[in-house]
């Protein structure tokens, strides 16, 4: 059984929390998301929203309140949401994506409600079930399952949510719009220039760094798809 507690000053340094307040913080359930890539919904509202101060005070709102992530109720104070989800408030009529900000923070950015049902995942994984279909697994959790598939482990899908409908798939090649998900470098993101073996190469502004591809998560090809800022 893991852990229930978490101490603060020892929470993934990806949490963009004080750290020398409370003694003990919320840990998130396991999910869809890493440990570090991922925070509980009582955090995003209480540190990164400044909606609450309390953790009653999130409990109350989420289980009085419709509270959305990629387009499904969550109820759960501990529930996580990571790199990429989508967090609806439909009572303030806001929708705000999490993404990384440049010192390698998980934070949220305020979308536009045409993009709120729209989702960037990566796949990681793929697997033949029979003739004609394949299921893709992605980094967010979710399989899905494709008649016709010429995608490759490492691309990205744009995804309608919560349909999990297809929308596009960007290739991770030259030319292609990524985000750095790890390293030195997470948060940054450019255009891809060279990609050798499991080496990367992106140009961000006049410079040019190296990283693992694994790193690199493909949101558009020449522009992203997505909004990567307020």
């Amino acid at each position: 059984m893991g852990k229930k507690h978490l101490k603060r000053l020892v929470a993934p340094r990806t949490w963009k929390i004080e750290r020398k307040t409370t003694k003990f913080i919320t840990r998130s359930n396991p999910g869809a998301h890493s440990f570090e890539l991922g925070m509980p919904l009582n955090l995003i509202f209480k540190d990164l929203l400044n909606y609450c101060k309390t953790s009653k005070e999130v409990r109350s709102i989420l289980q009085d309140k419709e509270i959305l992530v990629d387009g499904r109720r969550r109820k759960e104070p501990k529930f996580v949401i990571g790199f990429m989800d989508v967090l609806s408030i439909p009572v303030t009529k806001e929708d705000f994506r999490v993404m990384f900000d440049k010192k390698g923070k998980l934070t949220l950015i305020k979308i536009k409600k045409n993009e709120a049902d729209l989702k960037i995942s990566k796949i990681i994984g793929k697997k033949t079930l029979g003739e004609n279909k394949t299921q893709l697994n992605l980094s967010d959790g979710r399989n899905i399952l494709v008649k016709e598939d010429k995608s490759r482990v490492s691309d990205s899908l744009l995804i309608k949510i919560p349909e999990q409908e297809i929308k596009d798939t960007i290739k991770l090649e030259k030319g292609a719009i990524v985000v750095l998900v790890g390293g030195k470098h997470i948060g940054l993101n450019g255009e891809v220039e060279e990609i050798k073996d499991n080496v990367i190469t992106v140009k961000i502004g006049d410079e040019r760094i190296r990283t693992k591809k694994d790193y690199a998560f493909a949101v558009g090809n020449k522009e992203p798809l997505i909004s990567l800022s307020d």
